[in-house]
């Protein structure tokens, strides 16, 4: 019978020689967003430029903030322009005024949930030390996951899976932006990885994370994901350095 330790060693191998052959193949297909559904045109907002720009402000915010408490405490499928207005405390002519319809307002949730999101993995501070890959990647994933867990950013995820059939032109521009950071990201951990290699890895961490976040959408508990973030460093880690040691396979022919 196998001893615990043999089948933990065993586990790591075939994440890594797993990891290894998706760098491989994703190496030479970097990212590609395929091709998505467009929505009707949407309804234009009817607000003015001028007016009340404070109160304005203040009325699309609160409207988004209670779009994003809806869509996290009910699903998308409540999230109805009329339920978010009886929520929020506004008439549904409000909300056509500053968002033009409800595709509008969900939108104006990503916008916000990517735009946190990529201010927040963007502004990662250096490490204040040297520091060895393991605890660099150790770094990174706790702060994507922290980053890609925040409320909006979790609301904008349940948004783009439950619209993936009518969501328009915008998202697979704020998806590319999201992958360009990933991929820098795992510059940051080793800056001598090609280009390739480094979109691969960028890939592994975004859908590992983004993996997590759907879990926790989903599930009707809160789920403990450091065991599955513990995992995913271990195997980053343990790439990056049989690749500084010269091990790692190239891409395949």
């Amino acid at each position: 019978m196998r001893k615990p330790a043999d089948a933990a060693a065993s586990t790591t191998l075939q994440n890594h020689k797993a990891l290894n052959l998706f760098v491989s193949i994703s190496s030479r297909t970097a990212y590609r967003c395929g091709p998505l559904d467009r929505m009707a045109p949407r309804i234009a907002p009817r607000r003015p430029a001028h007016g009340n720009q404070a109160r304005a402000e203040r009325t699309r915010a609160l409207a988004i903030e209670e779009t994003v408490r809806c869509v996290l405490e009910e699903g998308i499928a409540a999230a109805s322009a009329k339920h978010i207005a009886e929520r929020a405390g506004m008439t549904w002519g409000v909300i056509q005024y500053h968002f033009g319809d409800r595709d509008g307002l969900l939108m104006a949730v990503v916008d916000l949930g990517f735009g946190e999101l990529l201010r927040a993995l963007r502004g990662l501070p250096a490490p204040a030390a040297p520091v060895d890959s393991r605890q660099r990647v150790e770094q990174l994933v706790g702060a994507a996951w922290k980053a890609m867990s925040s409320s909006a950013s979790r609301a904008a995820i349940e948004i783009l899976i439950g619209t993936r059939a009518t969501r328009g032109a915008a998202v697979p521009e704020h998806l590319e932006r999201l992958a360009k950071t990933f991929s820098e990201l795992a510059r940051a951990i080793d800056a001598d990885l090609d280009v390739d290699r480094s979109a691969a890895l960028g890939e592994v961490l975004l859908s590992n994370i983004r993996g997590m976040v759907v879990t926790q959408l989903i599930m009707a508990q809160p789920v403990n994901t450091a065991r599955d973030r513990s995992m995913l460093v271990e195997v980053i880690a343990a790439y990056i350095d049989s690749h500084r040691s010269g091990s790692a396979p190239v891409s395949a022919t």
